[in-house]
């Protein structure tokens, strides 16, 4: 008798599907893995999958599209339904077409949201619509009653999620053949559906740009501008059932929509030949102005302070100190960007080197109490003297100053560090923990009877707040420009609250806190550009402005009333 052990028979292999036998599984279970080359090549694709922005206008071959769409068409779907249409979209007129939808829907969900994050959305480019040699638009076609397919009697809108795994397939079948895509989903899905001529029942997921990227970004795009980030794994991943506490939801970005103030009624321009608050803001900054300076004014001075500030070395800017000294020397020329939008505003330029803080910040306060009043008092005199020329607009120059202008905004306004500190200038999220952190410290040092231009801010915001309380003294009128000479004007405000009459906001930039301070300040800014130009731009840009519309109030014609 032959023992089964022994048996001469093969097992038989089955001649399709798999051939491996269960004492094969057994022994090395993870046999099924993909070489270690290509596990790792996998992984990297995963890890730089982008959304994508910017495209070239080389078209994509069609064998590659083939490709791609063929790795989309294998994604896994409930009861293998495969609901998935892929939309490939050529024509320019209707690429265009979507184009306009999107930035219609991007401004009117702005207005929704809660103003920073409104901003950061305005702020998103949707030009790969147009850009991107193609578009793929992936409809799910819903025409067949759930409970006809497997799975989704429990679950309806399996159908929905089955559709975004073939876009994923098709995100990381793109990365790996080098092409880039973006998902833009700022569509009305009605209107979406018209413009493709859609049936009832099926419905689309958004629109994907293809192409060859023109970009080529190291994080995500909304991680890296500090809108959000990336959850540590440990946070979203739970064993057996929910944690009996339970972590927060999502931060929500809506917010109910601010009121408008209400536009105080004009006197002085109720008689001119013209509808009534015809130029809107800038009649009643004009107003502003006429009542402090009956005679208006027909030109005025920049006031540009530059600084260098010791917190650089904690690594807070994405640009090297050396080049405050470069823009302080090209104004003095006449060259920076500065000079040349004062020229172009009628105004002159008073360019100032107010120094070096005293301390980083993070271990010691920007400035001694010797030094914020000597600035301050220093300040002051350049606005007395400056103030019957005209309009005093200003501007300041300084690597680094973000952070101080954040510290000085939360210590103000008594709010967090998280409240106030923005990206800046080329910032990335790494460097927007480290200003976090910094302007932590500073505010833990704070007390009652600190000054906060002391503690939190730097040699500019001294002397530009003492610019600002000399001006008011005089009786002129002072045109801010962006976060740190509103924080500066905030400061002076503190000090003497009739200040607050000579103010006029230029414009409203980039910066988080800027909005918030000028709120605090009641005033509403002429331009709202986003600017992050600095150096007093948005200022001088505003006081042509401004000086335009003086003029028009001197030489429009007046009605009998």
């Amino acid at each position: 008798m032959v023992s089964p052990l022994s048996s001469p028979y093969p097992r038989p292999v089955p001649l399709i599907g798999d051939a491996s036998a269960a004492a094969e599984r057994a022994a090395d279970p993870a046999a099924w893995a993909f070489p270690g080359p290509a596990r790792e090549a996998f992984y990297d694709v995963v890890g730089a999958r982008r959304d994508i922005r910017r495209f070239r206008p080389d078209p994509v071959p069609p064998e590659t599209l083939e490709r791609v769409l063929a790795a989309a068409h294998a994604a896994p779907s409930v009861g293998h339904s495969q609901p998935w249409r892929f939309l490939v979209v050529r024509d320019a007129a209707r690429r265009d077409a979507a184009a306009l939808m999107a930035e219609r829907e991007k401004l009117a969900q702005a207005d929704l949201m809660d103003e920073e994050s409104g901003r950061q959305l305005r702020d998103l480019s949707l030009e790969g619509i147009r850009a991107a040699p193609l578009g793929v638009v992936v409809c799910c076609d819903r025409r067949t009653p759930a409970t006809g397919v497997l799975g989704r009697a429990t679950f309806p809108d399996a159908d929905l999620w089955s559709c975004a795994c073939a876009i994923q397939n098709l995100w990381l079948a793109a990365r790996a053949e080098g092409l880039g895509l973006g998902w833009v989903t700022l569509f009305r899905p009605e209107e979406l559906a018209a413009l493709l001529g859609l049936p009832d029942g099926v419905v689309t997921l958004g629109w994907l740009c293809l192409g060859w990227p023109d970009e080529r970004p190291p994080e995500p795009g909304l991680q890296r501008r500090g809108w959000s980030r990336r959850a540590p794994l440990s946070e979203v991943v739970f064993t057996d059932s929910w944690p009996g506490s339970a972590p927060p939801p999502p931060p929500s970005r809506l917010a109910a929509p601010d009121q408008r103030a209400v536009v105080t009624a004009r006197d002085s321009g109720d008689d001119l030949l013209t509808v009534p608050t015809s130029l809107g803001v800038l009649d009643t900054v004009l107003d502003r102005i006429l009542a402090v300076r009956p005679e208006g004014a027909a030109g005025g001075t920049l006031v540009l302070a530059a600084a260098a500030h010791p917190v650089t070395r904690h690594g807070v800017s994405a640009y090297p100190p050396s080049v405050t000294g470069d823009v302080l020397a090209a104004a003095r020329e006449g060259t920076s960007q500065s000079a040349t939008a004062a020229r172009a505003a009628g105004l002159d330029l008073h360019a100032v080197d107010t120094g070096t803080g005293d301390g980083d910040l993070l271990t010691r306060d920007a400035l001694t109490p010797a030094s914020a009043a000597a600035l301050v008092e220093r300040g002051r005199a350049t606005g007395l003297g400056l103030a019957p020329a005209g309009l005093v607009a200003l501007g300041e120059v300084g690597i680094g100053n973000t952070t101080p202008a954040a510290a000085l905004a939360a210590a103000l306004l008594g709010l967090p560090a998280a409240d106030t500190v923005g990206l800046g200038a080329g910032a990335d999220s790494a460097m927007l923990d480290r200003k976090r952190e910094v302007v932590e410290a500073a505010l833990a040092r704070l007390d009652g009877r600190a000054d906060p231009l002391a503690v939190c801010g730097g040699p500019e915001f001294a002397f530009l707040a003492g610019v600002v309380l000399g001006t008011a003294e005089a009786g002129g009128i002072v045109v801010l420009d962006g976060l740190a000479t509103s924080v500066a004007a905030l400061a002076a405000v503190r000090r003497s609250p009739g200040v607050v009459a000579h103010l006029v906001a230029g414009q409203r930039s980039r910066e988080r806190a800027h909005g918030l301070v000028l709120r605090e300040l009641g005033l509403e800014p002429l331009l709202d550009l986003r600017l992050r130009a600095g150096e007093g731009v948005g200022a001088c840009l505003a006081a042509g402005l401004i000086l335009d519309g003086l003029r028009m109030r001197r030489e429009t014609a007046r009605t009998s009333a």
